[in-house]
């Protein structure tokens, strides 16, 4: 089991029910998934970059991505409907857990300058959203084969009713947010 899902388990979920003051233990939030999504928009042009990326996200998540296309055409970009243009995957139950403990306490912390995840970056609805500049945060991406630094976006989907309730289990799980 996931170390991140033990310590949710064994002592965050105690935590929120006091904070929250939940009557039963399934009303306690939890994560569902967490989606990670590269959106290329160079891909137009360079179908190579597409696919370093895939195996990028491959790597980094430990799951195979899938290629998304363009729902509309959009004259100005010379983007037809159906062009692959990005790449991601949904994560689900453990392979989510260690990508997050991942992420918290290994890729984070290796940014440059790092002073915490905004915390405003919630929907309403609980679920947290965050952008990262350059995929080379991620220990398991080789520098010397990356051709071009790409970003990606990473949204933690929660069972939370409210931004409050997402930002305090997040903050549990060990989410550096700026103060």
């Amino acid at each position: 089991m996931a170390r991140l899902k033990e310590i949710y388990n064994t002592e965050i979920i105690p935590k929120l029910r006091a904070d929250f003051s939940y009557n039963n233990i399934m009303e306690v939030p939890k994560i569902v998934k967490v989606v990670v999504n590269m959106g290329l928009g160079e891909a137009i042009q360079n179908v190579k970059i597409l696919d370093s990326a895939v195996v990028e996200l491959n790597t980094i998540t430990g799951q195979k991505s899938v290629v998304t296309k363009a729902k509309k055409s959009i004259a100005t970009f010379k983007l037809r409907q159906g062009m692959p243009i990005g790449c991601m995957v949904t994560l689900r139950r453990d392979r989510m857990y260690e990508f997050l403990d991942r992420l918290i306490n290994v890729s984070l912390p290796r940014v440059r300058d790092f002073k915490g995840v905004p915390a405003k970056a919630f929907d309403g609805n609980g679920n947290y959203t965050l952008g990262v500049k350059e995929q080379l945060i991620f220990p398991e991406i080789n520098y010397d084969k990356v051709d071009k630094i790409k970003g990606m976006n990473i949204t933690i989907v929660t069972t939370a009713k409210t931004d409050e309730e997402g930002r305090a289990l997040l903050k549990y799980l060990g989410m550096p947010f700026r103060n």
